[in-house]
């Protein structure tokens, strides 16, 4: 799959100032290998972001994929020409493949772009014999996501914590410019080996909820969990703030449930989503979220105040 020819990422100037209406374009300019949605972009017209340092691993995405499959279910087994897309799938192209033979573990028929700025890396993934599927596809892109029709489903992780924080509230307006309706865009952060994960979902129209992701025994207080949010409110986390607010809420019931530990850490994490849930906070999704080790909060709680 190919790209716009000579076209070079643009570097992140400090802003962003183009509108995704201005960096997308129907115009298709012929497939790449495989037999995936095809991808182009205006003749010399260049990526819209900056090269990440692509560090993966396999089943660092574990976690978030198996929230989609279950909170997003629906979405996964009823959108009409399922179209994903992996924005930044890194320098390997081992998660992109994994979410896409998740999402056939759900339902068969999904296809997905991976999409990296950098094209050495999406050379790579296009010889890779391993990274090939039917419906699966390589092509270069950005924030613009260049793919011939609205995406379903859009996962860009590990790919804003280099940008400022105020651009992310634009990243993300274009990025949901570009779902399709009903779709979802997540985006988040998370460890090395994905043991610690942050997320938001967004919608067209909206920012849905905030999810805390652990592996058990790899946390001793929630609040750790704490260096993986996303950009949107990692810098938010100082006392006062109300993300702070909910860490601290969810250190306080784990430590009460401290008597369940003998039962294991599901059986305490679970106690501690019920306790918060009733103090208000309004903590989605029920035990079968909770005994994966996530939690998930309504953004409208967490979101930045001002």
């Amino acid at each position: 799959m190919t790209a716009g020819a000579g076209a070079g990422p643009v570097p992140y100037p400090g802003q962003v100032v183009r509108k995704a209406e201005q960096l997308t374009d129907p115009t298709r300019q012929g497939r790449g290998r495989g037999t995936g949605a095809s991808v182009g972009r205006r003749q010399g017209q260049a990526p819209l972001g900056n090269i990440t340092r692509g560090t993966t691993a396999p089943n660092r995405m574990r976690r978030v994929d198996r929230w989609l499959a279950d909170v997003h279910g629906a979405l996964l087994r009823g959108a009409e020409r399922p179209l994903a897309v992996d924005l930044g799938f890194g320098s390997e192209p081992v998660t992109a493949v994994e979410m896409f033979d998740r999402l056939h573990a759900v339902r068969p028929g999904w296809e997905l772009v991976g999409l990296e700025i950098d094209p050495e890396r999406v050379r790579r993934a296009q010889q890779d014999p391993s990274a090939q599927r039917e419906g699966l596809s390589w092509a270069q892109g950005g924030f613009e996501l260049p793919v011939d029709r609205a995406p379903a489903l859009v996962r860009a992780f590990n790919v804003l914590r280099q940008y400022r924080e105020e651009d992310v509230p634009e990243i993300w307006a274009m990025m949901q410019g570009r779902l399709a309706p009903g779709g979802v865009l997540v985006e988040g952060t998370c460890s090395e080996t994905g043991r610690r994960a942050c997320w938001v979902d967004l919608t067209p129209d909206r920012v849905r909820s905030l999810t805390l992701a652990v592996r058990f025994g790899e946390v001793k207080l929630p609040s750790e969990v704490a260096e993986r949010l996303p950009k949107a409110l990692i810098h938010h986390n100082v006392p006062g703030t109300p993300v702070h607010r909910f860490l601290a809420a969810l250190d306080a019931a784990w430590l009460s449930a401290a008597p369940l530990a003998v039962y294991g850490h599901r059986q305490r994490w679970i106690a501690m989503s019920r306790q918060v849930r009733a103090e208000g906070w309004p903590v989605l999704g029920g035990v079968r979220q909770w005994r994966r080790g996530e939690i998930s909060v309504g953004w409208e709680a967490v979101q930045p105040e001002g």
